[in-house]
């Protein structure tokens, strides 16, 4: 686990270009952090959460070009919180794909995915869409 002049780090904040290739960045960052917080147990869901939502981010969330996307990783009690903070104005919903079509179904696999997620508020403008999962212990 990361270490901050003896204290655990429980937030890992970083801070993309609104653009494709922040999406295999994000993810190669949460992939760090499970490791590091030994929640790799999570890392299908949580991966594929991240890319939805920072997906989301790059195609949708307008403002200036060289507005970057924030991601925020928080370890909670049991898991793990993801969220993903852009200046757009618009509010993410999960809707209805196309049949045959290419997109439409990443909010439906993160609420699919995750215990919990929704949008919100941030400071200054724009939202945040955020997701939490939590480990899943079985029978032992």
């Amino acid at each position: 686990m990361e270490q901050f002049i003896g204290l655990p780090v429980n937030e890992v904040v970083r801070r993309w270009r609104r653009e494709p290739r922040a999406v295999p960045l994000a993810r190669a960052e949460l992939r760090e952090v499970l490791a590091g917080w030994g929640l790799g147990g999570l890392e299908g869901d949580a991966l594929l959460v991240v890319s939805e939502l920072v997906t989301n981010a790059v195609r949708h969330a307008g403002g200036p070009r060289d507005r970057e996307i924030e991601t925020r990783y928080v370890r909670v009690s049991g898991g793990l919180r993801i969220e993903v903070h852009d200046v757009g104005d618009g509010r993410p919903e999960v809707g209805a794909a196309e049949p045959e079509g290419d997109g439409g179904r990443g909010l439906f696999l993160v609420a699919a995915v995750a215990d919990r997620w929704a949008v919100g508020e941030r400071v200054g403008p724009g939202k945040r869409v955020w997701a939490e999962l939590s480990v899943k212990t079985g029978p032992v």
